[in-house]
């Protein structure tokens, strides 16, 4: 039995590497099962990295991913192989996860700093984290400010292309940006203190 599922994962990798992108797209287009699984199978490991960013939790992230690959079949016949096919899915999973978070994450949170300014967090805080110690991090930051602390750090995006996309204003990512960056160099920091020099400051 585990000869036969390693065999299986062989298999399922050789047809990966001996596929192109035309290829895989021009299968999905047709509805072909089995260029989707071998589409899902390339991707799936990387764009779930991204859900995980969003997710407050893994079963969550697996919601998205899945909600994210079925609006990425259901999309297949608009693209037209101009540009990289990873990039074209990964901002539609990025756009699934702010459609999901969107509507509640701002929901029941007040803004009363849309003129601070832009504070980063200090970069020598930062490089001393591993990624998965980063992301538990963000992980525990409020909805809102996550996804704008990933859309603007991670993804690229500027104010005025996330409030448009979120549904704010521009003073208002801001605002979220400053508030997800102190929060984390107050963890940061806190991290970096031994329990001891926590202990007396109290």
């Amino acid at each position: 039995m585990v000869s036969q599922r390693l065999a299986a994962g062989k298999a399922l990798k050789n047809e990966l590497r001996e596929l192109t992108e035309r290829e895989l797209v021009e299968g999905c287009q047709r509805e072909d099962r089995r260029a989707q699984e071998l589409l899902y199978g390339r991707f799936a490991r990387r764009m779930y990295a991204v859900c995980l960013r969003y997710a407050r939790h893994q079963l969550e992230a697996d919601d998205l991913l899945q909600e994210g690959f079925i609006r990425v079949f259901d999309k297949l016949q608009s693209f037209r192989m101009e540009g990289s096919l990873e990039g074209w899915i990964r901002r539609i999973m990025v756009h699934t996860c702010i459609n999901h978070y969107r509507k509640k994450a701002f929901q029941n949170e007040k803004f009363g700093m849309e003129h601070v300014p832009d504070s980063p967090v200090e970069p020598l805080a930062v490089d001393h984290l591993g990624e998965a110690e980063l992301l538990t991090l963000v992980k525990e930051l409020p909805d809102g400010y996550r996804m704008v602390f990933n859309m603007f750090a991670i993804e690229g995006y500027d104010h005025a292309e996330i409030a448009e996309l979120i549904g704010c204003g521009e003073s208002t990512s801001r605002s979220q940006l400053a508030k997800a960056r102190r929060m984390l160099q107050d963890r940061i920091t806190k991290q970096a203190t031994p329990v001891h020099e926590r202990k007396a400051s109290h």
